[in-house]
């Protein structure tokens, strides 16, 4: 039998379509329509109406042509950006924006690592808060207002539930407030890992600053203080997006902390709901560990100069 289709190169032909074709949706067409292939994370949540329209700008203007939306799982990856990406965080891109070329850092962990504020004034004016930015300029999103109804017909193309009160709730909006609106909705379906190196108070005894009053060590934490800190917390820590580093004031509440308090604050950053002290935070600010604890404790003694201690 095998003889004779060999010797009919007709029949052998559609023979072997037939069965490429069998295999090809048996390995491939089968498995992409099951459910198992399209994970979603247990906290991913669609696209808000502003958060989608937000989404179409950061495409419209080509953000992803020099940003990254994807952490690989390398390790000098993950200690920059984050965690490492997940299938399931995708589940609503469509498209998703990956993107190929870090002009600028990645930002698929960018969602809730500052507040809207931050936002705000890099996106006005990306030197006004890293002078050797290349990032051009987008303060005329403050003065284009976000479409409705067009927005609404995106809803409905990507199956997005939403209400007449969503839409509503647009009137007013600017391109910039759904451009930030987006941005601080990325990378949070995963949630942060606590990268702690101190430990709590109460569990032990407060670890002084080995730095502390050393001259070097505080011109050292100038510097490291005007290149991470400055476009927030103003110059010399007077204060500005985020508050003042010159009083006695900590996590919203009077009153002095221990220098380790500064050290873990600095190290883990901030998000909304954690607790030091005792004191609950409210604000957002990112982690700079990078640095490691020689330049953090150097920033601290420069803080604490600051203040007059």
């Amino acid at each position: 039998m095998a003889g004779e289709l060999y010797n009919k190169p007709i029949l052998f032909a559609v023979v072997a379509t037939v069965v490429i074709l069998i295999g090809t949706l048996v390995t491939m067409f089968y498995p992409m329509m099951r459910q198992e292939m399209h994970p979603k994370l247990d906290n991913l949540k669609p696209y808000t109406a502003l958060q989608l329209a937000g989404k179409d700008i950061y495409q419209r203007e080509g953000c992803n042509n020099c940003h990254t939306q994807t952490v690989r799982p390398l390790k000098t990856e993950v200690i920059r950006y984050g965690d490492y990406s997940k299938a399931g965080e995708f589940a609503y891109d469509r498209p998703f924006l990956w993107g190929s070329k870090r002009t600028g850092p990645d930002l698929a962990r960018i969602g809730g690592k500052y507040p809207d504020a931050w936002h705000y004034a890099h996106h006005e004016n990306p030197q006004s808060m890293f002078p050797k930015s290349n990032m051009p300029k987008y303060a005329f999103l403050k003065k284009a207002m976000v479409d409705p109804p067009a927005i609404e017909a995106h809803m409905k193309a990507n199956d997005f539930p939403y209400t007449a009160a969503d839409i509503s709730a647009l009137a007013g909006k600017t391109e910039m407030d759904a451009l930030v609106a987006y941005l601080q909705s990325v990378g949070t379906a995963v949630k942060k890992k606590a990268s702690r190196v101190v430990a709590e108070a109460g569990a032990r005894q407060h670890e002084k600053n080995p730095l502390a009053g050393d001259a070097k060590a505080i011109a050292l934490g100038k510097t490291l203080f005007a290149e991470n800190c400055e476009a927030c917390h103003g110059a010399n820590g007077q204060g500005g997006i985020g508050p003042s580093l010159a009083d006695d004031v900590f996590f919203g509440v009077k009153g002095d902390v221990a220098d380790d308090d500064y050290f873990e604050v600095i190290n883990n950053g901030i998000e909304p709901g954690m607790v030091e002290e005792g004191r609950v935070a409210k604000d957002t600010m990112p982690e700079f560990k990078a640095l490691g604890k020689d330049k953090i404790w150097s920033l601290v003694a420069y803080i604490r100069s600051v203040q007059g201690k």
